[in-house]
């Protein structure tokens, strides 16, 4: 499975998909999302799923009414290779499917885990939908799973940004990269809100919205990029507990929405 273009001639707008990461996308002729290579995170775009945040502290344990899961940082789900089931001019669509227990090898093994492998105690299949219309970029999960699974999912993809970009939304006001850069490896929490700017010192912004998560998370650790993060729940970083009790509940089926709409504003 090769790279693949989606494209909106009216809106010049264009986007890149590589085995199903976001890797590219173009407005105006403008790049808008990190680069690969560039300096900062080495990916553009990721999923995290069943779990957000390290379980170092936590034993690598999440305990679920199926039984204990070993699960690394940020889940499983990224360790799975997505399998591209339709393509058009302005839609991919791609899916990964889990078969509960099934031990998958961890990437972080051994430099940055102590666990060689992880696993959930679930059956789940993941579908993660592109579709470019009037200039706005939208990404859909769907997944599907048994009722009553916990879960926690978050999408990961990482902007292009200048050193006075900041972040607006509806809950704080702006958010400005000291700040961000201040909580070191750990995120930057904005919690309730399903809106915030990306807002750069020239005539352009980057609006993301969201339906379902209702939180994100900012990180970065250098001045030319950063990661928002739309989140159903922001992880317990100190304790690191994960269970039932702090996670989503499924109902079998549940999805989840992100909009990424590069503008210009008015000088």
């Amino acid at each position: 499975m090769g790279d693949l273009s989606l494209h909106n001639s009216l809106h010049n707008s264009h986007v890149k998909i590589s085995k199903g990461e976001l890797v590219s996308f173009q407005k105006f002729g403008r790049e808008f999302m990190h680069q690969k290579g560039a300096k900062g995170w080495r990916n553009t775009d990721t999923e995290m799923f069943p779990v957000i945040g390290p379980l170092k502290r936590n034993d690598y344990k999440v305990l679920t009414p199926n039984g204990d899961a070993i699960q690394d940082q940020h889940g499983l789900l990224r360790e799975l290779d997505y399998e591209l089931l339709e393509h058009t001019e302005t839609t991919a669509v791609y899916e990964k499917v889990y078969t509960k227990n099934q031990h998958v090898t961890n990437s972080k093994y051994p430099d940055k885990s102590t666990e060689k492998e992880v696993f959930w105690p679930y059956d789940f299949r993941f579908v993660k939908r592109f579709e470019l219309s009037g200039g706005v970029l939208k990404i859909a999960f769907e997944i599907e799973s048994s009722k009553g699974m916990p879960f926690m999912l978050g999408y990961h993809p990482a902007f292009k940004i200048s050193k006075d970009s900041i972040v607006q939304s509806d809950s704080r006001k702006e958010v400005t990269l000291d700040h961000i850069m201040e909580t070191g490896a750990d995120a930057f929490p904005v919690l309730k809100s399903s809106k915030v700017s990306l807002v750069h010192s020239d005539t352009y912004a980057v609006d993301i919205s969201t339906e379902g998560f209702n939180n994100f998370m900012l990180w970065t650790e250098v001045d030319s990029m950063l990661c928002i993060e739309p989140i159903t729940q922001f992880p317990d970083l100190v304790e690191q507990q994960y269970s039932q009790d702090n996670m989503s509940i499924s109902n079998g089926k549940e999805i989840f929405t992100v909009f990424v709409n590069p503008l210009r504003r008015q000088a």
